[in-house]
């Protein structure tokens, strides 16, 4: 008998903890911070509100919401830069991104 959770976490839409685990399993293949990679591909595919959310699970599992690349940008830096990255760099800095 195994014991298992009465219910999974939803965080809105179609996502779950095990879907937002998903956002946390990248790899670096040229010695990128894995975290910085995992906060781009969440941005890539997350509304803002769902990405605020994630954020704040990326966090409560112990990742860097101050990655950076290897030119030593921010992921908030490059979100920032971005026409439409504003609600998404505000989800940042209110986790304690600079």
């Amino acid at each position: 008998m195994s014991l298992k959770k009465d219910k999974q976490k939803v965080f809105g839409g179609d996502f779950t903890e095990d879907s937002m685990r998903f956002f946390l399993e990248s790899k670096s293949y040229d010695g990128t911070d894995v975290d910085y990679i995992n906060i781009l591909k969440a941005y890539q595919h997350m509304t803002p509100e769902i990405f605020a959310q994630f954020v704040e699970f990326f966090k409560e599992e112990g990742h860097n919401v101050n990655a950076q690349n290897l030119e030593g940008e921010s992921a908030l830096a490059v979100i920032a830069s971005h026409a439409p990255g504003k609600p998404y760099a505000e989800a940042l800095k209110a986790a304690g991104a600079v």
